[in-house]
């Protein structure tokens, strides 16, 4: 089944918008998604994660720092994925027993918007992905270091 999904700018709410808060120190964005109606036998294969993950940092031109972790769980577990990059960090987590994979990317830099609808749709048989994305950060006020007060 199929449905229709919000695109990324629906996905968030801007830091300006939220209750009580004026200028942000900004230190990037958090992409969180949840790919829901995964094909189980993919969600339990390393390989198919991996390629997923590779992609995303290839194509949006991340930087990994040493190698990738991976964790296979025993049958009928998961799999889960750890990169550590020069921009922060990307992970994914499997579980075939829900049809669910659940990812994380924090990127202290803006990059290239990546389709992770279709690209879940297509790699792992995804039927309804929900992405959400968050600026992070602390408000102006709270941030002496902008300031020029280093102690």
């Amino acid at each position: 089944m199929s449905q229709t999904f919000p695109d990324e700018q629906q996905c968030m709410v801007p830091y300006h918008e939220q209750p009580s808060v004026g200028a942000l120190v900004s230190t990037g964005f958090e992409w969180i998604v949840d790919a829901a109606g995964c094909d189980p036998l993919k969600l339990a294969q390393q390989p198919a994660l991996q390629a997923l993950c590779d992609a995303v940092i290839s194509e949006i031109e991340l930087n990994v720092i040493g190698s990738p972790q991976w964790h296979q769980f025993p049958s009928p577990g998961g799999v889960t994925g750890l990169y550590l990059l020069s921009e922060s960090h990307l992970s994914c987590h499997s579980f075939p027993e829900h049809r669910l994979l659940t990812v994380n990317l924090y990127c202290c830099r803006d990059h290239a918007c990546w389709d992770w609808r279709r690209e879940l749709e297509c790699r792992l048989g995804a039927t309804e992905v929900v992405l959400r994305k968050i600026i992070r950060g602390i408000p102006a006020v709270n941030a002496s270091i902008t300031s020029g007060d280093l102690t």
